[in-house]
């Protein structure tokens, strides 16, 4: 787990990997080649403890990967504000790691483990739609290096 400054709110890796599961989306960080910061929020999936992701075939961040493979990936959940505290109730985790794209089978499982995430209801009708259009998606892969979670509750 990385240091953090409020060591009284930090949750074990364990509950960390639970609310990478449960998050809904999350953002992802990247720097371009003249140190630019972009953020970017996006769908993704949990398999094997590595964040996968998809996306076209062109954009910002592809350019950002070619020059710099480490990112941070953040999601947070739970949030409520808590006015007559002037705080805010929350769950965050944030990673960072390795970004790299994945070919093949581990593709199908990246595309695959967002089906189940986000359309298990659609699981036949979402394959036919994987093979129709994965020519035209990209998918990456995050291998975690480090994370980190914190919550207030």
């Amino acid at each position: 787990m990385n240091e953090l400054r409020r060591k009284d709110r930090a949750i074990t890796n364990e509950e960390a990997i639970t609310l990478l599961n449960k998050g809904e989306y999350g953002v992802l960080s990247t720097t371009s080649e003249n140190g630019e910061p972009y953020g970017i929020p996006l769908s993704y999936c949990v398999v094997d403890n590595s964040i996968y992701f998809h996306c076209a075939v062109e954009g910002k961040k592809l350019g950002h990967f070619k020059h710099n493979k480490a990112v941070s990936f953040c999601v947070v959940r739970d949030t409520e504000i808590l006015p007559n505290k002037f705080s805010t109730k929350y769950e965050s985790v944030i990673i960072s790691g390795i970004v790299e794209e994945v070919f093949g089978d581990e593709k199908q499982v990246g595309l695959e483990g967002l089906l189940h995430k986000y359309s298990p209801e659609f699981l036949e009708k979402g394959l036919s739609y994987i093979k129709d259009s994965s020519i035209k998606t990209l998918v990456f892969k995050i291998s975690i290096e480090q994370i980190s979670g914190k919550a207030r509750k």
